[in-house]
């Protein structure tokens, strides 16, 4: 007994000392790196500085580093949220998107990083250019409209007429879980112009799912994206379309193959160049009417085929389970 007594003894001693020892250090390092903290803001000036100048010299210090970080990019950024990229960093952002939106589809900043390292200057040139021979394409480049939830007026669209463009794309939004806000600004396009063309494309991608009928789902963007490589040859596009269908299910495989990247392709090169389309001036138009002017004529529906799929295979499973 007393020497048991004598063990618990030596055990609550050894766990009191090494609490205060703990104990002890904890309050060092906040005594000691506060005051090692305080020695550095004293050394810096920034410890009851009332010097009237001392914001200013602040202020000056976080501009010059700012414009060392700017020495150091291959140019001045041309437009607001400009991040100028040297080649190497250029290539290497294509890899590291490319792989990452293989793997992870899911993630929108894969698929937005991709798409402006593989917006090459002849593709955004050849595009302007489009732009420029139309008469609507040269008045979007001149008045660079933008696609937000702000501009659209979104609680207007829904009082719009039931065969609208404006009903239409309001019901596909909400259909979809989406708004128009969720399109990233461009970052690494260096050219002003050029980065404005990028972003109204963006923009406008919505506009491409809801005339067409197609879901956000993988299947559905992969014929949008198959839509826009035919039409206006966006790069991204055709390697997605290409790609993307490898990583589906079978089922998935066939129906692209059989139904949607045929139908893109098709209406993609009879289609008038969708980046020449003032979206906004036709809200109140008839979607039917548009779409014939346009020369689109929407695919069977995506999501009718899918449930029907569904809905046949879990009625298969219920009567195989009953058996």
């Amino acid at each position: 007994m007393l020497q048991v007594a004598r063990s618990n003894g030596v055990v609550l001693y050894s766990q009191r000392r090494s609490f205060l020892l703990a104990a002890a250090l904890g309050v060092g390092s906040m005594v000691f790196g506060r005051e090692s903290r305080l020695a550095d803001a004293m050394g810096r000036g920034e410890l009851h500085n009332r010097d009237p100048s001392y914001a200013m010299k602040k202020q000056e210090e976080v501009e010059r580093r700012i414009k060392s970080l700017k020495d150091t990019r291959p140019m001045e950024p041309q437009y607001p949220g400009h991040v100028p990229l040297w080649m190497h960093e250029k290539m290497l952002l294509f890899a590291a998107s490319g792989i990452k939106s293989y793997y992870h589809p899911e993630d929108g900043t894969n698929i937005v990083q991709l798409g402006e390292s593989l917006a090459f200057k002849s593709f955004l040139e050849r595009l302007k250019t489009t732009m420029l021979m139309d008469k609507t394409g040269r008045r979007i480049l001149k008045e660079r409209p933008t696609i937000s939830e702000a501009d659209l007026k979104m609680d207007k669209l829904a009082l719009y007429p039931k065969n609208s463009l404006g009903y239409t794309f309001y019901k596909w939004l909400r259909a979809e879980g989406v708004t128009p806000d969720t399109r990233a600004p461009v970052t690494y396009i260096d050219d002003p112009v050029h980065a404005y063309i990028f972003l109204r494309y963006r923009q406008c991608h919505d506009f491409y799912h809801a005339i067409s009928n197609l879901p956000i789902i993988i299947e559905g963007e992969i014929a949008v994206k198959a839509l826009e490589a035919a039409n206006i040859g966006v790069p991204m596009a055709v390697i997605g379309s290409l790609l993307a269908p490898l990583r589906l299910k079978p089922e998935q495989k066939k129906r692209l193959y059989d139904i949607y990247i045929p139908w893109a392709i098709e209406t993609g090169l009879k289609a008038k160049p969708l980046i020449n389309v003032y979206w906004e001036e036709h809200l109140d138009s008839d979607v039917g009417e548009l779409r014939k002017e346009l020369g689109i004529a929407p695919p069977p529906d995506l999501r009718a085929i899918r449930k029907e799929i569904a809905d046949r295979k879990r009625h298969f499973k219920n009567k195989y389970e009953k058996y």
